[in-house]
């Protein structure tokens, strides 16, 4: 069965080497993701860019896709915004404008939670414009955030319900399903026609974490509860999140929770609708 990666990580950014080796244990490298790649039978992916917080640097993180092994075939990324600079830069928009123009940019990519703003504030107005003119989907990471510093209020999966409604024309994607807000998540995108939800980052850990969570029925039953409850598998993208967690293992794991008469939906298919460009590099 072929793969798509839907969310995933690859850059020169401080911590991902040291995440890479403790957890995935291969090299945060070209080599090392294209050894996962072809472990787990993926076949391409979307890279999810982090905003640089640095006032003297763009949101989109420039330095994404290239490591000092160079790069892999396969994979395009989602553009990453800081609504502070939003506001502090009328460059910023030109800047991801220019990103969004490039044939490997698919997508934009929001970090509430991490920034103090709701996803319907006003102040992402003109991101929503871009996504409409390019006809891009927006990602948005919704649920748990990594830094206890980050405020759960603007990052829980109900406010996606209210942009939904006010942007019925752009597509929206709930990253990590909500967790661990999963029903929520669930229901927002059973009701709305323009919400869809990646399956990323449910669990964070090495082969054996993954493999101990599988056994845990309870967390692997609210999982199912969601899904079963929404009815919506046409609308759930396989994500992994990787470096934060091994492809491999991950992928078991996800076919362990979905049905297996909606594993090429969910692996690949539904990918395809959301991020229509993959289907110019399959």
């Amino acid at each position: 069965m072929k793969i798509i990666d839907a969310h995933l990580h690859f850059s020169c950014r401080p911590g991902f080497n040291e995440t890479a080796k403790n957890i995935s244990q291969v090299e945060f490298s070209a080599q090392g993701l294209r050894q996962e790649f072809e472990q787990a039978g993926v076949v391409a992916g979307i890279i999810m860019s982090t905003p640089s917080r640095d006032p003297n640097q763009p949101s989109g993180s420039p330095e994404e896709f290239v490591l000092a092994d160079g790069t892999v075939e396969g994979l395009l990324s989602c553009v990453g915004v800081n609504p502070e600079r939003l506001k502090e830069d009328h460059k910023e928009l030109d800047y991801i404008e220019g990103e969004l123009k490039k044939r490997g940019v698919t997508g934009i990519k929001l970090y509430p939670g991490y920034f103090p703003y709701y996803v319907y504030d006003s102040i992402y107005d003109p991101i929503y414009e871009l996504a409409r003119k390019y006809e891009v989907p927006v990602a948005i990471h919704c649920g748990d955030t990594q830094s206890p510093k980050g405020l759960l209020k603007y990052s829980h999966p109900l406010t996606i319900d209210e942009l939904a409604v006010k942007q019925e024309d752009v597509t929206f994607v709930i990253c990590h399903m909500g967790v661990p807000w999963m029903i929520d998540a669930a229901e927002v995108t059973a009701k709305n026609h323009n919400v869809y939800a990646d399956l990323s980052g449910l669990i964070a850990g090495n082969k054996e974490h993954v493999m101990k969570i599988k056994d845990k029925r309870l967390y692997v039953e609210y999982i199912q509860q969601a899904l079963v409850i929404s009815n919506c598998y046409n609308k759930v993208l396989f994500g992994s999140d990787w470096p934060l967690v091994p492809i491999k293992p991950y992928v078991e794991f996800i076919k362990h929770v979905i049905p297996e008469e909606y594993h090429e939906a969910v692996f690949y298919q539904n990918s395809l609708t959301v991020y229509p460009k993959l289907n110019e590099i399959l």
